[in-house]
């Protein structure tokens, strides 16, 4: 039996096989139906897989993803066990029965073979599957690591994500949300929180102005899936004009300037600031109280500039299209 929990979220039409699971607050943007996932797969809590027509997603049968993965436009096969928060970037491919560590990046088109354990930022092959490795898969499974025939059924969005997010009080505090942004279902916004026009907020984002200092979003700005925004006292956090902020990032009291790029789970922390038209990569940390100018690349963990930005950082494809 296909199970979607009630507070998971697709979007577009996925295609799903027989006996799948997607866990709470999972979010699926499927966009022109390119994602399609196989029997008896699970997804588990507050994951992100975005597929698009450059970054189609195709899951095999039998594969479980730990918390907070994000996948986008991958290729992953049968049988694998994905460690909690795992990231697959466009064009990564994975074959079958592979295991990945907690954290793994996967980075874009990267191919790891059949029987491989990957592990690390960017990740690296650490050896093959032996006998253990097999033995956990096979349990995992109820001892049962036969495939079935595909069987696909059909999601559509309309079933998912009819309303609009919600917003809160915070004692004497409530969110402004300017002119044509959209909140996608699911998105929670808390008290001290200001956001421009045309901008867009994700599936599963939580916003919170909790009286620690203001939340100030510009215009044309993305948050999207499962992003967390918040501050520590005596701070705030400011994201100027469009910027756009990946799925599952955490950004915590931080300046963010115009046209910055912050891709898919990457952490900024309290008492930074970000320059303007810059590319922080997937899956980086910035450390409290870095200071980054503008036009630079960011990447690591910690991050650290690793090159320059010649002319405007490009939209991302995972990116939601106006």
């Amino acid at each position: 039996m296909l199970r979607i929990a009630e507070s998971a979220r697709v979007f577009g039409g996925l295609r799903i096989g027989n006996d799948s699971y997607i866990a709470q607050g999972t979010v699926i943007r499927s966009m022109e139906g390119n994602v399609k996932i196989g029997n008896d797969s699970m997804v588990l809590e507050n994951s992100v897989i975005i597929g698009a027509l450059n970054l189609p997603v195709e899951i095999g049968s039998k594969t479980v993803f730990g918390h907070k993965s994000i996948v986008l436009g991958s290729q992953i096969g049968d049988l694998c066990e994905i460690g909690n928060r795992t990231i697959f970037m466009p064009g990564s491919r994975m074959g079958n029965m592979c295991i990945t560590g907690e954290g793994t990046l996967i980075p874009p088109g990267m191919t790891i073979p059949d029987e491989s354990v990957a592990i690390g930022r960017p990740a690296r092959i650490i050896r093959r599957l032996n006998e253990d490795d097999k033995a956990m898969i096979l349990r995992m499974r109820g001892n049962d690591i036969s495939l079935s025939a595909y069987r696909e059924n059909n999601i559509d969005s309309a079933t998912r994500g009819e309303n609009m997010g919600k917003l809160y009080h915070y004692k004497d505090k409530y969110p402004k949300v300017g002119e044509k942004t959209h909140l996608y279902d699911s998105s929670e916004i808390t008290g001290d929180v200001r956001i421009g026009n045309n901008s867009i907020i994700g599936a599963g984002v939580k916003i919170i102005g909790d009286g620690h200092g203001p939340v100030i979003i510009g215009n044309n700005v993305q948050i999207l899936e499962n992003c967390v925004l918040h501050l520590l006292p005596g701070n705030q956090l400011i994201i100027h004009d469009d910027v756009i902020i990946g799925p599952g990032s955490i950004v915590h009291g931080t300046i963010v300037g115009e046209g910055t790029v912050i891709e898919s789970g990457s952490i900024v922390c309290d008492y930074s600031e970000i320059g303007t038209n810059c590319l922080i990569k997937a899956g980086s940390l910035v450390k409290q109280r870095s200071h980054f100018g503008d036009n630079v690349l960011i990447e690591g963990y910690p991050a650290v500039v690793v090159g320059r930005i010649e002319g405007k950082v490009k939209s991302p494809d995972w990116a939601i299209r106006t």
